[in-house]
């Protein structure tokens, strides 16, 4: 990114997403999350397009550009109205970890699968009592005669029921020091001993959460991605792309929300005029406006600085990014409904279901308030207080 533009090639990339996203919309990705269905036809078709797949090498069937071209990809579909979780999950942790630190089977095992939409991975760090803090995690893998065992659980886990495999968090006992570490693990969803139990959300949205239960899975040795020394730089890889990806799907959030809210204050007459010539109109949606190019560009410049290697400094931008993107949604949502008035609140307009998820980009992957930790700490190098 030069001169605060972004590249033809990725303009480009944009306008062609937006078309796809144009072609489904929201009323396609809410009547999948009201029949029970997945939004399995424009996933399929993204795939096909090479949109999944643009940040996976070319060597195995992706388009060998940055974390910041998925997340365009993202940002676009949600601006349609159709902001897909999994890709927060699939293409951008998993293919990222794996890319990054997998031997040359397991990219060529699970890479391209992920490339053309056919494969689906889940992820899963947050456990019921851990919550955020990684360092306690309980799920333990110890090593077998031909692999390992895996033993523990995890909660909040998205798309569990769409994925084939779940890139597990897990620890293992160093002999060593007596110290337990991280390591991932890629499980599959129909191994012996592995179960998902649905967790009961307020979200309109065709993708669940579910708590998972790992009772004595025997795992293959390469199971294992990466090195069993070197858990917290691989889990780190991965968390960096996410916080990006979530900032984007925000980001998209926000401004669908803001493009609603206008369209109507520029048709709805009450007073003779439109009520977008009012201030108290206009001025909420100009702010939205400034707030979203705001996001837009840290998200950029987090993604940039990823792409380049800076990672210390692509984990401060995107956690500033994550954190700007979560007010943004949440205050577009709620200005775009107050906007609105009553008809705010009727289904028809297509603003209510998206009260609760908007409130998510503040809640996950990480909390609003362990993100202003992070800026606090490394940004402003106040004392750690947790």
């Amino acid at each position: 990114m030069s001169n605060f533009t972004e590249s033809e090639e990725r303009r480009e990339l944009r306008k062609a997403v937006a078309a796809l996203g144009a072609k489904y919309g929201e009323h396609y990705f809410y009547d999948a999350a009201k029949e029970g269905r997945k939004t399995t036809e424009l996933w399929s078709e993204a795939g096909k397009l090479g949109y999944l797949g643009v940040s996976i090498p070319e060597e195995f069937g992706g388009g060998g550009g940055d974390i910041g071209d998925l997340a365009a990809v993202c940002e676009e579909l949600a601006i349609a109205g159709c902001p897909l979780l999994l890709m927060v999950v699939s293409p951008a942790i998993v293919g990222t970890v794996i890319a990054q630190y997998g031997t040359q089977e397991q990219k060529q095992r699970w890479l391209p699968g992920l490339a053309d939409g056919t494969a689906t991975y889940a992820f899963s760090i947050t456990e019921p009592d851990a919550g955020s803090n990684s360092h306690h995690l309980v799920t333990t893998a110890t090593k077998s005669e031909d692999g390992w065992i895996l033993k523990g659980g995890k909660t909040y886990i998205s798309g569990v029921d769409e994925a084939s495999h779940v890139l597990v968090v897990g620890r293992m006992a160093d002999s060593k020091s007596g110290k337990l570490k991280p390591a991932l693990f890629m499980v599959p969803t129909d191994a012996e001993g592995f179960s998902a139990q649905e967790i009961d959300m307020g979200l309109t949205s065709p993708e669940k959460q579910f708590t998972l239960f790992f009772d004595d899975i025997r795992l293959p040795a390469d199971a294992l991605v990466g090195s069993e020394d070197a858990g917290l730089e691989q889990l780190f890889a991965g968390l960096n792309p996410e916080r990006i990806m979530a900032a984007s799907m925000g980001t998209g959030t926000a401004r669908w929300a803001l493009n609603k809210a206008v369209a109507y204050a520029k048709e709805r007459d009450v007073w003779g005029k439109p009520i977008g010539a009012h201030q108290a109109i206009a001025h909420p949606l100009a702010q939205l406006h400034i707030d979203i190019e705001m996001t837009r560009l840290l998200t950029q410049k987090a993604a940039a600085l990823y792409a380049a290697g800076d990672l210390m400094g692509a984990g401060e931008a995107a956690n500033m990014a994550k954190v700007a993107a979560g007010d943004a949604a949440a205050k577009a949502v709620d200005t775009a409904i107050q906007t609105h008035g009553g008809n705010g609140l009727a289904n028809e307009y297509g603003l209510v279901q998206a009260l609760a998820s908007s409130r998510l980009s503040n809640i996950a992957p990480v909390s609003k308030q362990m993100a202003l930790n992070f800026v606090a700490q490394f940004s402003l190098g106040l004392p750690k207080s947790y």
